[in-house]
């Protein structure tokens, strides 16, 4: 797999959760933007956080001051650190890695090439 997920679980609103997507080297290495992405049943998946070659996180408005995106080049891995979470914060969460856009987070899930399998969270009230 290009793209692994780990760290979902199921919390309490108020918890915290640390999401990891380990990439293999080539998809990390030929990827400008990766992102954390969400999809609750029956809706759409939205983006959380992207972040490019050069570490710019940006946020969506729901999770800002909240959920910190990073990645680490030596591992070759991305991280998701979500604090205080809300039971609207409970999904599938997924990591994609894509090029040839602008990397934010109103870039639709379309425009991504490669995603994990997902990790489910779960934030109980």
């Amino acid at each position: 797999a290009q793209l692994v997920e780990s760290g979902g679980d199921s919390v309490q609103s108020g918890g915290s959760l640390r999401l990891s997507c380990i990439a293999s080297k080539s998809t990390y290495e030929r990827s400008v933007c990766m992102a954390w992405f969400r999809q609750a049943p029956g809706k759409e998946r939205e983006a959380v956080a992207t972040i490019d070659s050069d570490g710019r996180p940006v946020y969506a408005m729901s999770v800002k001051g909240r959920f910190s995106i990073s990645r680490d080049d030596a591992k070759v891995t991305m991280y998701l650190q979500m604090n205080n979470l809300k039971p609207e914060d409970s999904a599938m969460y997924y990591c994609a890695a894509g090029s040839g856009f602008v990397c934010l987070p109103s870039v639709s899930f379309r425009g991504y090439s490669t995603w994990g399998q997902g990790t489910q969270v779960t934030v109980s009230s």
